[in-house]
């Protein structure tokens, strides 16, 4: 079957601009705060906290930043201030999600912590709590766990947080894709000792740029801000008693934030529709989408899906390039991303697993039995869809039939 090519390209994921975002721009502007201080700021940090059902909010400049100071909060309540040349991790292991981003555990690198990886869970695609326990068993003397909600579809965090209260172990949540989402009607975000949003450009809702530390502990919004502003002490000059980093959110992005966050439950709605779209779509293909965990509901930021294993063609991938061998009947990620990309529609990878990486093969990583690596089996089969939400339905009624084709 022959397709034209569409003539505007179909993103993955795109801001989605409404109108109020240039009010408080512009506000920020004719006041002249345009640094890291100012009202947009503030309500910033006071809506994030109240969308997340927690009692503070810290604006900073991205996601990562606000991993960073978790992980490093974390780091110092459990082992103390360290030396000014080492990490407050310095030597410690940390159980991390495995099929994230690397951002989700860079910091804990940051922070001289090492990596240990969890495999993630065939029904929820997150952190796998049976291979958490596991891991509490072999390594008995970890107590910080970073745990991922993959794509806006979380699993049971309301669990992890269970086992992690158990072991005497720290809790960083890392929500940046699943604000909105919820467990057992709690927001994500609400579950972690300390976690961290993401308003980054293709996000649910976003600033271009930008992240949120969240908590309920005012010394530790307190800290973070400090940590955030170069830690610079109230003094009348210029002074330092810990290392500072240039973290905060600036006035002119908050000012975006502030704009989009009536708009988060209509960009929810409109992700769900796209999801709902791609099931019925692909009823008769061999192929599943995104797990919907029980007593979960998502924010359904990005579809995905993965293929039926028979279904699949011959694929190989080395560490930067992949090729398949095209079977009737049969395809791959890489023969379906290929064709989305021949006609102007943009897919993904399902994000490649931690122990996987070239960085991180030495590290230790734990399953739920010996033999079991469902992060790598899911990499393998599964892709990310375009999920734009300016994406008309004819234009995914288009994409559907590609898919189709592939088969």
């Amino acid at each position: 079957m022959n397709f034209k090519a569409f003539e505007n390209k179909i993103w993955l994921a795109t801001p989605t601009m409404h109108g109020e975002e240039i009010k408080y721009v512009k506000k920020a502007y004719e006041t002249n705060w345009m640094s890291t201080v100012g009202e947009n700021v503030n309500e910033v940090e006071r809506i994030a906290a109240e969308k997340s059902e927690m009692k503070y909010g810290v604006a900073l400049s991205s996601c990562t930043a606000a991993l960073h100071l978790c992980v490093k909060i974390a780091g110092e309540r459990l082992y103390g201030k360290p030396a000014v040349s080492h990490g407050a991790l310095e030597g410690k292991r940390v159980f991390c999600s495995d099929m994230t981003f690397a951002a989700t555990l860079n910091p804990v690198v940051y922070e001289g912590g090492i990596p240990v990886f969890i495999d993630t869970e065939a029904d929820s695609w997150n952190m796998d709590p049976v291979a958490l326990e596991r891991a509490f068993k072999l390594y008995p003397d970890v107590k910080l766990v970073v745990s991922a909600e993959l794509y806006g579809f979380p699993g049971r965090i309301d669990l992890i947080k269970d086992i992690c209260e158990r072991h005497g172990a720290l809790l960083i949540e890392d929500a940046a894709e699943a604000m909105g989402a919820t467990v057992c009607g709690r927001q994500c975000g609400s579950f972690g000792d300390y976690s961290a949003i993401s308003y980054n450009g293709n996000k649910i809702i976003t600033g271009s740029s930008g992240g949120c530390l969240l908590t309920n502990d005012i010394d530790v919004a307190a800290k973070a801000r400090k940590w955030s502003t170069q830690s610079r002490e109230n003094a009348e000059w210029y002074q330092h008693e810990d290392v500072g980093y240039n973290y905060r959110m600036s006035n002119v992005v908050a000012g975006v934030v502030r704009g989009q966050y009536p708009h988060l439950e209509e960009h929810i709605a409109q992700k769900k529709e796209i999801y709902e779209r791609y099931r019925n779509g692909f009823k008769d293909l061999p192929v599943q989408m995104n797990p919907i965990t029980p007593d979960t509901e998502p924010n359904y930021w990005l579809s995905a899906m993965v293929i039926d294993r028979e279904y699949m063609c011959h694929q190989t991938r080395d560490e930067k390039t992949a090729s398949y061998v095209s079977e009737e009947g049969k395809s791959c990620p890489t023969e379906i991303l290929e064709r989305l990309a021949s006609l102007n529609a943009e897919g993904r990878p399902i994000w490649k697993p931690m122990h996987m990486q070239p960085i991180f093969r030495t590290h230790g990583f734990v399953s739920r039995e010996e033999g079991y690596d469902v992060g790598a089996d899911i990499f393998e089969r599964g892709l990310c869809l375009p999920s734009d939400n300016k994406m008309t339905s004819d234009d995914q009624d288009i994409i559907i039939d590609i898919i189709k084709s592939c088969f």
